[in-house]
């Protein structure tokens, strides 16, 4: 019977407790989070690269845009009329070799055309009275186009001894000095147009399927940014580097200088009026993607399909997704699928 008494009396103590915390509210837990906004807007995708400013080559009839300026004969350098870093025009005379062995030759040739007109003078006028027989009159005009020849070519090496530049541009660099002696095809001066300057760039072979003639490319060397467009892809792939040699043009006015190392970024697609997100507020979890919608007070899981990514966005799709609605960006790791949430400024 005591027995009895006791085990009723411990239902009724456990009943009373089960009561009381029946009655007592559920605490719910508040998490603080940042918030950001679903934006509809234009992403872009991009094909990667570095570059390295260069002058055009030639392309579309036109001339390349650089030269290396080369002596046509040997001697020595006897006048420089270029300074570095100044432009010339097409034609300007850049240098000048030792004039002095072909000044001689234009000399003699000089004189042998003289000797040549007064031999020839005097065998018109014989001929005329049929003085002379035909095959002199012949050699004596022979000897006077020789002669003249012999002028013009001298002539023609002197002109070789002046080096003239070959297109309008700006002195990069000159490699010799007064008074030294060059060599045949010896390379005096470097000569670029920088008002022709474009941008050698090597993409990936996969990669460079996606590239058409054309597209945008953005062009940056720090702060300095450049907008241009792919004017050229050639149609080999480099065995060594599996890459393709890409150009993309640049602007008169660019800024940019020869040798300058660059980064690129090719525009290959855009995608106008996409759903867009903070990626920072998506998460994945076993393979699913999932962002977090705040309605009021609270936040509730949503799982989405993650799309293009441009810069700090992502594309989202997914149902019920809507321009404007507000999500989690910090703080979204972790959530639970529906949690009280604060909202930290």
């Amino acid at each position: 019977m005591k027995n009895y008494k006791i085990a009723i009396l411990t239902a009724f103590i456990v009943w009373c407790n089960t009561a009381v915390w029946a009655e007592e509210p559920e605490l719910a837990t508040e998490v603080a989070v940042q918030t950001g906004k679903i934006t509809k807007t234009t992403l872009y995708r991009y094909v990667m690269a570095y570059g390295t400013v260069e002058p055009e080559p030639a392309r579309d009839g036109k001339p390349p845009a650089s030269s290396k300026i080369a002596a046509s004969m040997m001697g020595i350098l006897t006048q420089i009329h270029c300074e570095e870093g100044r432009q010339v025009k097409k034609g300007d005379l850049l240098f000048e070799l030792d004039t002095r062995s072909a000044d001689a030759l234009i000399a003699k040739a000089e004189v042998a055309v003289e000797f040549a007109q007064k031999n020839f003078a005097r065998k018109q006028q014989l001929n005329a009275t049929d003085n002379i027989s035909r095959k002199l009159y012949d050699e004596a005009e022979q000897l006077l186009q020789t002669a003249r020849k012999d002028l013009l070519n001298a002539k023609t090496q002197k002109d070789l001894l002046q080096i003239k530049a070959p297109l309008s541009g700006t002195v990069a660099a000159i490699h010799f000095k007064v008074g030294e002696a060059v060599s045949l095809n010896t390379i005096l001066a470097d000569l670029i147009d920088l008002d022709r300057l474009d941008i050698a760039i090597h993409i990936p072979s996969q990669e460079a399927a996606m590239l058409r003639l054309g597209q945008p490319v953005e062009i940056s060397a720090g702060s300095q940014i450049q907008q241009g467009k792919l004017i050229f892809i050639s149609p080999q792939v480099d065995p060594l580097t599996d890459t393709v040699l890409v150009r993309a043009a640049l602007s008169k006015d660019s800024g940019f200088r020869p040798g300058q190392f660059v980064s690129v970024r090719i525009v290959v697609e855009e995608r106008p009026e996409r759903l867009a997100v903070p990626i920072e507020s998506v998460v994945t979890r076993d393979g699913t993607s999932l962002i977090a919608v705040v309605d009021g007070d609270n936040a509730k899981q949503k799982i989405i399909e993650p799309g293009l990514r441009d810069g700090n966005l992502i594309e989202v799709s997914g149902e019920g997704l809507q321009e404007g609605m507000t999500i989690v960006t910090q703080g979204v790791y972790g959530l639970p699928p529906e949690t009280r949430i604060r909202v930290v400024k």
